[in-house]
């Protein structure tokens, strides 16, 4: 040891340079919250974590010799990181758990990074207690010497780094139950790892290996193998002498056969071997309930072998199947099939690339400067982003995307829209229908950019040569577009979209859709409704029809002009019409105004329809009515077109009022979605209907005291961005906090939408007694950089350019045994009855903590926890868009129904270490020791003689209550 210290001097004394400048700048700054919580020490989220250690190591506080986990940051400085770590052996001995993970950090693109993290000094290896090392997402290229002599470890997780072999020496830890080495670059593995005898679980997941040895059958203890996603070929016979595998993953290989033996394994429930080239499996396997196929060209013959002599054998494209914490994946000349986690397909032809390639993706979530879309089009999916962006393939991939399916579908076509050479444009697109809500609109793809999938009123396409052509549409075929010779000296590629409901008898909406790619005109025609029309001019025979919009992005004019029949308004015929009555409007850009040109035009007119010319192409729209000036009525009529009628929610939930649902949803399904969340919500009435446009930026703004509890993107000063699409789900979950005093008396005020107190949703129309009503508000547009207090400021103008849309009420409930109107409002939650006062329990806070530190694990606590997998799914599904959504919803639901089981908390801890995780599980373990402390020292305190009481204090007055993680 001595010769390891006079090593250590030049790196003790650089640490020690750095604890002083650590030292200087914690003394500059405002007073921090205590590092040391119990026996934790959580640094990793601190940019200068290492020089607050070394500063705790300088001043060596008592608690220090304590701690049992510590966690630092990756992307520390790595000389930095380096000395610190070589002060953590003397500074901390009781040392369990070491977590230097690198991720913290994200990309421009939102990927996380590795840190810098590339070697370990030689003194951690005198860590005697140590159990738990993490050092996933770093720069590892060997594994650290000094990981060999932790005699005691039983984790090791690497995952996310850059190992390219592990040693032999590894078969020598005694202790190690869990081995973790996904997405590194491992080619073979180490003999010696067959005599790791007390190996759990292994996951080698999202490597290059290719083959396995004969001595991992000696893993005896083994019940979980993950080797998915390799190059494996074949495998040992000897996988059948693991007796003690319950789980064993072989997705995404290269696989033909399988070892029968496994049909025999006695333990084993999970045999997933979907994505490989299996073509036959042993018929003990083909039947067996716990495997997987899906995927395998099963039953099918090889590939005709006749072929000349000397040509080379083409092996079967590779399948890959990524996990939700994958964002890459590597291409090579030969070709794939990938399905991405978010349900996404590509398709590599062989040959598409000339190199490897390695692909990245990422889903965002939809937003105007992301999503184009025309004035009637809707968004179907999210926004799909290939890279790198504008490399050509050398064949063109396959590209499916899932899609919600469109409400309306007569007349309307769905289509895959991309970014090419800085536009958008739409590619020829197909749809297939895996299941009736489960449809796919898939293309083929030059070169990867941004992708969604739009619905957009249909169109007809045709190529305008210079003798002239006819075009009409086939949902209205009465709506023409007449090309004479010479309007044109090149050809021009021309398109013509419906959308109305005067379609022609079978025209609607199928799963056989072919669009042009090459647009250069764009006829488009659009039908009002003549209630909507009377409703707004209030004059019963008003009529107007189609709207035909006309555009294109080549020439600004034709050389002759172009002929336009457009059919008469309903009920109107050529006969017997007053002309006086009948305008032809057309919108003037780029002022957007519409303008009666009916004098400037020759209308001609026969019994159903109206002609006219044009040499350049706009919006026009005919309309019969008695009203002299209707330019500024056609704008209103053009604006209610495109709006969508909305209702606000805001519901909070029943065990945890401080959760707060938004939703905007559409009017029609109000009412099916409020039956299905008032089971576990409840709140006001829905708003007033609202009218939104699609893309239509909007917020909700907690006032009188209510801010939101946590930092989130989405979120500017308490202010939560919402944009609307009228497809998608427009829902948000946040938890809100006051500073108010909810030990006092009830502060009431005048809350409701346009003046009317809503009532309340599955708790009576009375207010509860002792509870402070604040409310949140929705206003339109971006977050302003100042936004009213209150929503009466903005009530004063409405209609669909007012600012403030409605006010709901937020309803919390008095506090009981809070410390004061500062007391933070996580310590404020009501305990879940999960436990008792003698073993522990824990709280909705306590849980918070545990679901915050999950991460991508979450799916296998849940299954550990008893969750089903159609239950996982299903919340995969409904928070698709939000992991921290989906670990909370998992774990409260969880809880609601373990509420008054004995043994709760107990198969939470047992879940958290059978998923690895037993940094938290250890975290759990000691929340539970503090609150059993605290029943015991309250008993003891109210047991005693009244002559033998202590002296009143805050320790005297204490009661007993959850300890908060």
């Amino acid at each position: 040891m001595a010769a390891v210290e006079e090593g250590l001097e030049p790196q003790l004394a650089a640490a020690g340079d750095a604890a002083g400048d650590a030292t200087d700048t914690v003394d500059a700054r405002p007073r921090a919250p205590p590092l040391l919580a119990g026996n934790r020490l959580s640094l990793d989220l601190d940019p200068g974590g290492c020089q607050r250690l070394l500063h705790l190591c300088a001043q060596q506080p008592p608690q220090l010799l304590e701690v049992a986990f510590l966690q630092l940051s990756g992307h520390e400085d790595p000389q930095l990181l380096e000395a610190t770590l070589a002060r953590v052996p003397w500074s901390l001995p009781h040392l369990r758990s070491l977590v230097l993970k690198g991720g913290q950090r994200r990309d421009a693109l939102g990927a996380c990074l590795q840190g810098s993290l590339t070697t370990l000094p030689a003194s951690l290896s005198g860590l005697a207690h140590l159990v738990h090392l993490d050092l996933s997402f770093n720069s590892l290229e060997t594994l650290p010497a000094c990981i060999l002599q932790m005699r005691g470890l039983g984790a090791l997780l690497l995952s996310h780094n850059h190992l390219s072999e592990l040693p032999e020496a590894l078969g020598a830890l005694p202790a190690l139950t869990f081995l973790a080495v996904t997405h590194n670059c491992l080619q073979a593995l180490p003999t010696a790892l067959g005599a790791l005898s007390t190996l759990q679980r292994l996951d080698l997941s999202e490597n290059l290996l290719d083959t396995l040895p004969p001595e991992i059958g000696g893993l005896s203890s083994l019940t979980e193998l993950n080797l998915a996603s390799n190059r494996l070929q074949s495998l040992p016979a000897s996988l059948a002498g693991l007796r003690s595998l319950r789980l064993l993953v072989l997705h995404s290989n290269l696989l033909a056969s399988v070892p029968a033996g496994l049909a025999r394994l006695p333990l084993l429930s999970r045999l997933d071997l979907r994505d490989n080239q299996l073509r036959d499996v042993p018929p003990e396997l083909l039947g067996a309930p716990f495997v997987r196929l899906q995927g395998n060209p099963l039953g099918e013959a090889l590939p005709d072998s006749c072929s000349p002599p000397g040509t080379p054998v083409v092996s079967e494209m590779p399948r890959l199947f990524l996990t939700s914490d994958l964002d890459s994946f590597p291409v090579t000349p030969q070709g794939c099939s990938v399905t991405l986690a978010c349900g996404v397909r590509l398709q590599f032809p062989a040959g598409a690339t000339a190199t490897s390639v390695i692909i990245r993706y990422r889903l965002w979530l939809p937003e105007p400067r992301l999503v184009p879309l025309g004035p009637h089009d809707s968004l179907l999916s999210g926004v799909l982003e290939l890279q790198p962006h504008g490399v050509a393939f050398q064949q063109e991939v396959g590209l499916w995307l899932l899609f919600v399916p469109p409400r309306a579908r007569r007349c309307r076509e769905v289509v895959v829209r991309t970014l090419s050479d800085n536009s958008w444009s739409d590619l020829e697109t197909h749809l297939e229908e895996e299941a009736p809500k489960r449809l796919w609109a898939h293309c083929q793809v030059p070169h990867f950019s941004w992708f969604l999938v739009v619905s957009r009123p249909v169109s007809n396409a045709c190529l305008v040569p210079p003798a002239g052509t006819l075009l009409f549409s086939s949902g209205h075929p009465g709506v023409k577009v007449t090309f004479p010779p010479g309007a044109t000296e090149e050809p021009r590629h021309v398109r013509m979209q419906v959308k109305g409901r005067a379609a022609a008898k079978g025209s609607g909406w199928c799963l056989s859709t072919k669009v042009s790619v090459r647009v250069a005109c764009l006829p488009q025609v659009v039908h009002m409704a003549a209630r909507e029309l009377q409703a707004l001019l209030q004059e019963p025979g008003a009529a107007v029809s189609p709207l035909l919009c006309l555009s294109q992005s080549g020439p600004s004019s034709f050389l002759r002009p172009v002929t336009v029949q457009l059919p008469l308004p309903p009920g109107i015929t050529g006969l017997s019409l007053d002309r006086s009555c009948l305008h032809l409007l057309y919108r003037a850009l780029p002022a957007a105004t519409w303008d009666d040109i009916t004098t400037q035009v020759a209308l001609e007119l026969t019994h159903l329809y109206a002609r006219f010319q044009v040499t350049h192409f706009s919006w026009y729209w005919l309309w019969y009515t008695t009203k002299a000036c209707v330019e500024h009525l056609a704008g209103k009529a053009w604006r209610r077109l495109r709006l969508h009628r909305v209702n606000l929610i805001a519901l909070q939930r029943r065990r945890d009022p401080e959760q707060v649902l938004l939703q905007c949803l559409p009017r029609n399904k109000v009412d099916a979605t409020l039956r299905r969340l008032l089971e576990r919500y409840r709140g006001p009435e829905p708003s007033d209907t609202v009218e939104m446009f699609e893309g239509e930026r909007f917020f909700a703004a907690f006032e009188r005291g209510i801010d939101v509890d946590a930092d989130r993107p989405d979120c500017v000063e308490g202010r939560v961005c919402f944009v609307f699409y009228s497809h998608l789900k427009n829902v948000k979950e946040v938890y809100v906090t006051t500073t108010l005093d909810r030990q006092a008396q009830a502060v009431r005020g005048q809350v409701g939408q346009r003046g009317r107190a809503p009532g309340l949703l599955g708790q009576g129309r009375s207010p509860e007694p002792h509870l402070v009503l604040p409310q949140v508000s929705f206003y339109r547009g971006a977050v302003p950089d100042e936004v009213p207090e209150e929503a009466q400021a903005a009530r004063r103008r409405k209609g669909t350019d007012a600012l403030w849309m409605a006010t709901l009420p937020i309803k919390l409930p008095r506090l009981r045994g809070s410390e004061g109107p500062g007391h933070r409002a996580s310590l404020s939650l009501a305990p879940l009855n999960l436990g008792d006062a003698e073993t522990g329990f824990l709280t909705q806070s306590n849980l918070l903590n545990v679901a915050g530190r999950l991460g991508p694990d979450w799916p296998a606590v849940a299954l550990h926890l008893g969750v089903s997998y159609q239950e996982l799914q299903r919340i995969r599904h409904e928070f698709r868009d939000d992991l921290d959504g989906q670990i909370r919803h998992m774990l409260f639901s969880w809880a609601e129904r373990q509420a008054g089981r004995p043994g709760a908390v107990g198969l939470l801890v047992e879940a958290l270490e059978q998923s690895d995780r037993r940094d938290v599980a250890e975290e759990v373990r000691a929340v539970l020791e503090l609150g059993r402390h605290k029943y015991q020292d309250g008993i003891r305190r109210t047991s005693l003689a009244p002559g033998d009481l202590a002296p009143p204090g805050p320790s005297a007055s204490q009661s007993p209550e959850p300890a908060q993680a």
